[in-house]
């Protein structure tokens, strides 16, 4: 069963949920929560003007009957919203300016989210990343007992499915940000049912070379093993003593995971962002994502060159991450 085979089936038996699309006025949005409306596996909240995005609708033949609509420019709660953003935002923020920050669509959406009127979002099409992750960092805020946020990608040929990260976020993360990034991609890969087995990977396996990057990844495995003692994971690892049983069992023969990690954790951006393009490239493998970790709630970003179909996968990731952060 493909990846999207297996969260729309967790979506659909799971509770129907809410997902915000700021976007209301890009075809591609529209087009997938025509979609998704129509399979009945979420109740999609778009924003914008109402007459607008019909007008859109209509000239594409799609069917929006029964999908909520706000004119968030034009919202009658706004008041009582912008009170709530004030609080949330945890910042000596005046009334007019909380008001004026819902004036944009992501904010508002974001707010949604936040008070429980949605249960995720999905942006991106139109914005850039940060348009879509600053609201969420602000508003959302990170899970209980997280600091940071990251990104992953599931990385699915066949059978075969994996989890890298982070591809996205961190630029530079220490242990600690190592630790959390590991802990989050553990969650990313239960929700679709794989037992995690966690590599850290480096240039060195068990101390084979030496240095302040391998340092810090032996750090980072130290860290998550003592926070996360049931989570299988090991590290300082080469790529090959982490995914080769025979030569694990030469180079790390002690290893808990010989040999047959599924969650790789990267030791900086640069090499999770090159290793997950590669791996889509030369072996063909599909990359889902990058999927926003470590959140309260779900938001996600997508890329400005998404298709139809993109957004209706997004989407339906992001409702099956609230489905099992409630289970």
């Amino acid at each position: 069963m493909s990846v999207f085979d297996l969260l729309k089936t967790k979506v659909k038996n799971g509770k129907k949920t809410k997902i915000v699309f700021p976007e209301g006025y890009d075809q591609r949005i529209l087009t997938a929560v025509a979609n998704l409306n129509n399979d009945g596996l979420i109740e999609p909240v778009v924003l914008g003007k109402p007459a607008k995005i019909q007008a859109i609708a209509s000239k594409s033949n799609l069917n929006l009957s029964n999908v909520t609509v706000i004119d968030f420019e034009h919202y009658s709660k706004i008041e009582q919203m912008a009170k709530q953003f004030i609080v949330a935002r945890r910042k000596d923020i005046s009334l007019e300016n909380a008001k004026d920050k819902l004036k944009t669509a992501n904010y508002f959406g974001t707010m949604l989210v936040q008070m429980g009127q949605a249960d995720g979002m999905v942006s991106g099409a139109a914005h850039s990343t940060a348009a879509t992750v600053l609201p969420a960092l602000q508003l959302i805020h990170t899970a209980k007992g997280m600091h940071r946020v990251s990104g992953s990608f599931i990385m699915e040929r066949g059978k075969e499915k994996y989890v890298f990260a982070d591809c996205a976020i961190n630029i530079d993360p220490d242990a600690a940000t190592l630790t959390e990034i590991a802990y989050q991609s553990a969650q990313t890969a239960k929700m679709i049912d794989i037992d995690p087995k966690i590599a850290f990977l480096s240039f060195s396996t068990k101390g084979s070379a030496k240095g302040d990057m391998v340092d810090k990844v032996a750090q980072a495995t130290k860290l998550f093993q003592e926070q996360y003692p049931k989570i299988p994971a090991d590290g300082e690892l080469q790529f090959d003593a982490a995914f080769v049983p025979s030569v694990s069992k030469s180079k790390a023969p002690n290893s808990k995971i010989a040999g047959q990690a599924n969650v790789f954790i990267f030791p900086e951006l640069q090499s999770g962002n090159i290793a997950y393009k590669m791996v889509q490239r030369l072996a063909n493998f599909t990359a889902v994502g990058p999927i926003l970790q470590g959140l309260a709630a779900p938001i996600n970003d997508l890329s400005r060159g998404a298709t139809s179909q993109d957004v209706y996968d997004m989407a339906i990731l992001t409702a099956a991450q609230s489905i099992v952060r409630d289970d």
